[in-house]
């Protein structure tokens, strides 16, 4: 039979979806293992079935042997792609109740706490129980429809010249790594996802992971590590980071994106580890590959391939948060983003019928605002007040002018307090003007 080197744990979910749709448009589905289902959509199907027709379908070689043996090696595979793996409960053979009250069989079978067994088959003198209908979990959202993104829509949403947008592209094509920084409500992570669209030419949500930094984020949830599964059990999974490389190295022609908000949030140097190396622009590919710590002897090395870019997103008012080391620093080049209140955002409000007195009353209080934080040696230009702030206008005109004081009231003044919470007189005085 046709051999291929194909790493089965390089399958994608997508694959095993396409193997699910195959199975169904087929007619009957395969035999239902003996000891554990894939439970997609209320349907059970055999886990090594699945793979299996995956693996030959990845293949293209309809032959192909799926090279894992059944049980918690192939189940593995699928659960890293998020699939449900139930385990059938087990029969309890010695039960005086296996004859009698189902529901009090089932009662006992929750008590089981050993290992799985394969369920009992049925006969003239025995009967099985009940299968239970187990259904996953509905997606909390569907993937948006793709659609063409060009330069020309970005421009359109974006408060930023072109020259600035040029710029920011022409430094995510050299490096492949990208920091945008700046104030809070500057657009950091709107803009991120845009320069992603753009290089896709398309609103491909698909190429596309976002993930967001923590202080309680590790190593082993970003790159590799032992991390409990759903019986309970720990074992050696993939994080976001490597599984997402190997989705790309799959399609090494286009190109993918990894998007992490507030990347100092956490502690970036231990959650990167190898990354400090392999994100370097001419340290991608197999060839500066290295073994992950928690690799068993002979697994594959690791590689951050070179159709995968990054782009980070840093908050600079927080004081709470620790500044970059330089050996992060230097794989990233960096662009900052300043609030905008000026030209771009006033003929964003008037598109959306804000009346003009509300945008010059908007404009300015919020120019003045920024320019007093900015000119403050306790806070600087890190701390002024975004435009973010007041891009979801009313729908009605009327609404407006109590639109605008509502956000200043409920949102920019409690910030002023945070701002000079040892000058309560100060903040006071600022929030006056602001709201007079």
């Amino acid at each position: 039979m046709p051999t291929s080197p194909f790493d089965p744990t390089h399958l994608t979910r997508e694959q095993v979806l396409q193997a699910l749709r195959h199975m169904d448009r087929e007619g009957p589905r395969m035999p239902l293992s003996t000891v554990y289902d894939l439970v997609y959509r209320s349907k059970r199907y055999a886990p090594r079935a699945v793979a299996q027709l995956a693996y030959r379908l990845a293949l293209g070689q309809p032959e192909a042997r799926w090279p894992l043996p059944a049980g918690a090696p192939t189940n593995r595979i699928l659960e890293n792609l998020s699939f449900t793996i139930a385990t059938k409960r087990p029969t309890l053979e010695n039960s005086p109740l296996l004859d009698g009250d189902v529901a009090a069989q089932e009662r006992m079978q929750e008590l089981y706490t050993g290992a799985t067994r394969e369920v009992v088959r049925p006969t003239k003198e025995r009967k099985a129980p009940e299968a239970t209908e187990v259904h996953e979990p509905q997606p909390a959202y569907e993937h948006a429809t793709v659609t063409t993104y060009t330069r020309e829509m970005a421009l359109a949403e974006l408060f930023i010249p072109e020259a600035e947008l040029q710029a920011a592209q022409a430094a995510l094509r050299r490096r492949r790594n990208l920091i945008l920084q700046g104030p809070p409500g500057t657009g950091k992570t709107f803009l991120a996802r845009r320069l992603a669209w753009l290089a896709l030419g398309a609103t491909d949500a698909a190429r596309i992971e976002l993930v967001q930094f923590h202080p309680s984020y590790s190593y082993e949830d970003f790159v590799q590590g032992f991390r409990p599964d759903a019986h309970g059990q720990f074992r050696l999974q993939n994080g976001i980071l490597a599984d997402f490389c190997h989705r790309a190295a799959q399609d090494p022609e286009r190109p993918y994106f990894l998007l992490i908000d507030e990347l100092n949030r956490g502690h970036v140097a231990r959650i990167f580890g190898e990354l400090l190396l392999l994100l370097e622009a001419d340290k991608r590919g197999p060839a500066h590959a290295v073994r992950l710590p928690y690799s068993p002897a002979g697994s594959p090395p690791f590689f951050v391939p070179a159709n995968v870019y990054v782009i980070g997103t840093m908050n600079l008012a927080d004081r709470s948060l620790a500044p970059l080391d330089y050996a992060l620093r230097r794989r990233f080049a960096f662009v900052r983003l300043q609030p905008e209140f000026g030209d771009p955002l006033r003929e964003f409000l008037a598109a959306r019928g804000v009346p003009a007195a509300v945008i010059d009353q908007l404009t300015t209080r919020l120019t003045a605002l920024n320019q007093t934080i900015a000119d403050d040696p306790e806070l600087g230009p890190d701390f002024c007040i975004g435009h973010s702030y007041f891009c979801q206008p009313p729908t009605s005109p009327a609404e407006a002018a109590g639109w605008l004081r509502l956000i200043l009231e409920q949102e920019i003044a409690p910030l002023l307090d945070d701002y000079w919470l040892d000058q309560p007189a100060k903040a006071a005085q600022h929030k006056k003007k602001l709201l007079a």
